[in-house]
């Protein structure tokens, strides 16, 4: 899939907005230069041509998308291998993948396919293709992430010139690359990265559709989102309103064949994403893996509940819940959540303007005739931006500031169309009020965000806000300065100082992401000071190599105790407060379950933060006589299991899955396989959320008594500084 992807960014960059694209900025595409081209050039003739750019467009273009092209890959793959495993959740997923291609197919955490991971296996699949052609690592694990984000920024920069200008689709590829929470995400191995390609690429199905009212197009959009549902599930269907909103709006036919197209589109979404429900439901659960996340080893619980409806409204079970009212869990919600402390700095550094532009397009746009392209464009990004936007801002269920990258492309390509549909009308008074307004709006908000965190880089808040205000006065002013060439001069030069006050911000914050290492479930974007003072970028941080131990979380105090809405110091984070108190096992001793920092004897034990990083004394037990066991041990939730696997390549039992609150396994089913002689040591540590052993409320009623009848009947013993008990050397 991401190889079709890909090529699809390549043919479209050197032929499809060839023939499509304005070579001015105050240029429109003609329905002439809409035609399709008679033939079809090998891959090797559109290598060529991408390299050389096409006859009518002006000499700055194609370099100019080159730079871009590559200044992204470079962002996004430096330094990679310094996050290590970065989620080890994922990562161990991705190892028991290489091993089994049972463990490929339905995303076990396991090679021996215990339990499955909480998400659909999509994103896995394209890691552990590269995981098994050029081994295990962080590397093959990373880079498909990151290439991945290169190839969302080409296809922004290919929907959006289609329909507007060079200049734009340069303009939000550029907005798309340099977006926080998008450098992070396309650095990391959650599945988030997948889901943004396939969602651009069905944006931009969707616009080769309208252009010719193309059933074959919008069914292959709408399959790219069914592909994204088996990525992350129910988050993908928050585009869907926006893309058959603006082809029922604007495609060139007429209306009973519209809604014939949009319902097999419909159709052909359904399939791409039921495909892979159909045949896991269909096989008997004995011989599959348990379906993580769910309380009853259902797909279906696991579609709606947990990462469903459960995400709305907060009723997730199997989860850590959410609130009600005006905050949940993981924050506080409402219409301003994306500009808050937590997602504020990930996000929303260029939202004010994307709004700004999203209306005043709609304005200029309203009155033109209903298959006018420009509206559609805004109807399908702006769509996007506010369905996607207002479902993160009011769900009460667990919504990380990670996610919000699914925004990135929406605000790019807004911010893109909107700039080129002003910029050529810059004649008019009003166009150039608008622009100024835009730039100091962003400006302004750019500068809010920094004086967030006083102490990182307060040089940038001035020069920021001098650099917006000059830029709107030149860009308001610029037509009364005498001769037209000196306006054109002032003009361009404005252009020039409305880029350093838009992109100066968010630039930086990006390369502090860049250039830090990441770990856990739950990273966030940004220089590490940025969370010790409790603004962006807070909430449950990344971890930090170097700070606390690789793999400290920047979510909570180095060394400390959980405290909700304190601030820790260093390179620490604000927790978010938690309605009702912290989550249980979130206790005294260093984060989740007590977790003692690495480097400590034994390595520290994990949580639902990090994973666990075993010492050199119990990888060695855990591998000696493996394969006389289907498990080498057991442990409490999935990111603890997860870092004995990585260190070990043997299969860890992950019980109760990724929170520990699933049902998985009984106590019988787990006494069978010890009578059985298929697990050989438990590791009695902290666990999933919360899950501390012998019965601590935050793990599920079966993992607590798997603990309690394990304490009971085996003797404990230290090995690097864990305890262990060792179930095949018989009951006390």
């Amino acid at each position: 899939m991401l190889t079709i992807i890909d090529y699809m960014a390549i043919t479209t960059l050197q032929r499809g907005t060839e023939d499509h694209s304005p070579t001015d900025l105050g240029t429109a595409p003609t329905e002439t230069d809409l035609e399709p081209r008679p033939h079809r050039r090998r891959p090797a003739q559109a290598l060529r041509s991408l390299a050389r750019g096409r006859a009518g467009d002006p000499a700055w273009v194609r370099p100019a998308l080159l730079v871009l092209l590559a200044v992204t890959a470079t962002l996004y793959l430096w330094d990679l291998g310094a996050s290590g495993w970065a989620n080890s959740f994922y990562s161990a997923a991705v190892q028991a993948g290489t091993k089994s291609w049972k463990a490929f197919f339905f995303g076990s955490s396991d090679s021996s396919n215990f339990i499955t991971v909480d998400k659909p296996p999509a994103a896995l699949w394209v890691m552990e293709l590269s995981a098994r052609i050029f081994g295990l690592s962080s590397w093959s694990i990373l880079v498909p992430q990151a290439l991945e984000g290169v190839a969302a920024v080409a296809v922004v920069y290919a929907t959006v010139r289609r329909w507007s200008s060079a200049g734009a689709g340069l303009l939000a590829g550029a907005v798309m690359a340099l977006t926080p929470v998008a450098a992070l995400m396309f650095r990391y191995n959650n599945p988030d990265a997948l889901l943004v390609l396939l969602l651009c690429g069905a944006a931009y199905a969707t616009t080769r559709a309208i252009e010719k009212a193309s059933t074959r197009w919008l069914i292959l959009a709408f399959a790219l989102v069914g592909l994204g549902f088996i990525t992350k599930m129910m988050q993908a269907f928050l585009v869907v309103p926006a893309l058959a909103g603006a082809y029922f709006l604007a495609a060139p036919t007429t209306l009973w064949r519209r809604a014939r197209q949009l319902a097999a589109a419909g159709a052909a979404m359904i399939v791409s994403a039921g495909w892979w429900v159909v045949v896991v439901m269909a096989v008997p659960a004995a011989d599959r893996p348990y379906i993580g996340g769910s309380q009853d080893n259902s797909l279906w619980n696991l579609i709606f509940g947990y990462n469903g409806v459960g995400r709305l409204t907060g009723n997730e079970s199997g989860s850590v819940g959410g609130g009600t009212g005006t905050s949940g869990r993981w924050g506080p919600t409402g219409l301003t959540r994306l500009f808050g402390s937590e997602m504020g700095s990930q996000i929303s550094w260029l939202l004010p303007a994307a709004l700004l532009l999203l209306v005043v397009g709609l304005a200029m746009t309203w009155r033109r005739a209903r298959t006018d392209r420009t509206r559609a464009a805004l109807v399908l990004w702006g769509g996007w931006l506010v369905v996607t936007g207002l479902v993160f801002s009011l769900a009460q269920g667990i919504i990380h500031p990670y996610y919000t990258v699914a925004l990135a492309p929406a605000i790019a390509a807004i911010v893109g169309i909107g700039t080129w549909a002003l910029w050529s009308r810059r004649s008019a008074l009003w166009a150039r009020l608008a622009m100024g307004a835009t730039v100091v709006a962003t400006s302004v908000w750019s500068v809010v965000l920094l004086d967030r965190v006083p102490t990182w880089h307060p040089e940038l808040r001035p020069v920021i806000l001098a650099a917006g205000c000059l830029a709107a006065l030149l860009l308001v002013f610029s037509s009364y300065i005498g001769h037209a060439s000196r306006a054109r001069v002032a003009r361009y030069f404005a252009l020039g100082v409305a880029c350093v006050a838009v992109f100066a911000a968010p630039a930086a914050y990006t390369l502090a992401t860049v250039t830090t290492p990441y770990s856990g479930a739950i990273p966030s974007a940004g220089p590490a000071s940025a969370s010790a003072a409790g603004g962006p970028g807070g909430g449950f941080g990344p971890g930090r190599a170097g700070q606390g131990g690789a793999g400290a979380q920047r979510g909570l105090p180095r060394g400390g105790q959980f405290s909700p809405g304190g601030t820790g110091t260093g390179h620490t984070a604000t927790v978010p407060s938690f309605a009702g108190g912290a989550p249980s096992g979130f206790a005294a001793g260093g984060g989740p379950g007590g977790a003692s920092e690495r480097g400590s004897p034994g390595g520290n034990i994990g949580g639902l933060l990090n994973s666990s990083t075993p010492s050199k004394a119990i990888t060695t037990a855990l591998k000696a006589d493996a394969s006389k066991y289907t498990w080498v041990a057991a442990a409490v939730g999935s990111n603890e299991s997860a870092g004995y696997q990585l260190a070990s390549g043997e299969p860890v039992m992950a019980i109760g899955g990724f929170n520990g609150t699933d049902p998985a396994p009984s106590l019988a089913q787990f006494e069978k396989y010890v009578s059985e002689d298929k697990i050989h040591y438990f590791i009695a540590s902290g666990g999933g959320f919360g899950g501390a052993p012998s019965g601590t409320s935050g793990t599920s009623d079966d993992a607590s008594l798997i603990t309690s009848w394990v304490e009971s009947h085996f003797t404990a013993k230290t090995i690097g500084g864990v305890t262990v008990y060792n179930l095949t050397a018989g009951t006390r």
